[in-house]
């Protein structure tokens, strides 16, 4: 019965968790940093004029890296079509963080990555697992999340990417 009732506990948290997630819908002002250092604010990116992709995923997450390596291979297309920009944020802790800019070098990925070593977006997201994507509009609202990868998400957002462009229409 002590099992049963956890078990209970478990799923209501998560229910309200999930609930509480997908209830953020403006872009929260948060400092993440560069890989050199310099500090940016993540409601810039609300106002970059584009749609904006936020990818959260860390060095030590391999559904992350296949998520990122995917959309590298389409991001070209995207930026011409969608008028996108993707920011890979990285949650690799302080000790990890030396890793981070070696992968992404390796990786040659095309897009910007930053860090979020002090986990200030696990708090004002409440996003529970990695890989995290976000798609932000021009109005800066969150309009899309996404948790996990499994092959072929990556057309699951471009499917999003492609109904925003069309409203816009």
């Amino acid at each position: 019965m002590k099992f049963f009732s956890k078990l209970v506990y478990a799923i209501a948290l998560f229910a309200l968790s999930t609930t509480f997630a997908a209830g953020q819908t403006q872009l929260p002002s948060a400092e993440v940093k560069t890989l050199d250092g310099a500090t940016i604010n993540l409601q810039d990116f609300a106002q970059n004029g584009k749609l904006t992709i936020i990818s959260l995923w860390a060095t030590w997450c391999a559904p992350c890296k296949k998520e990122l390596d995917a959309i590298a291979e389409l991001y070209e297309d995207w930026q011409e079509e969608y008028n996108v920009e993707l920011i890979a944020i990285s949650i690799d802790t302080r000790r990890q963080l030396a890793k981070v800019k070696p992968m992404v070098e390796t990786k040659g990925w095309p897009f910007q990555v930053l860090s979020d070593a002090n986990n200030t977006l696990t708090n004002v997201l409440n996003y529970q697992t990695i890989p995290q994507t976000y798609l932000v509009d021009l109005n800066g609202q969150i309009v899309y999340s996404h948790n996990g990868y499994l092959p072929g998400d990556e057309y699951e957002l471009e499917d999003q990417l492609k109904a925003l462009t069309e409203d816009e229409d």
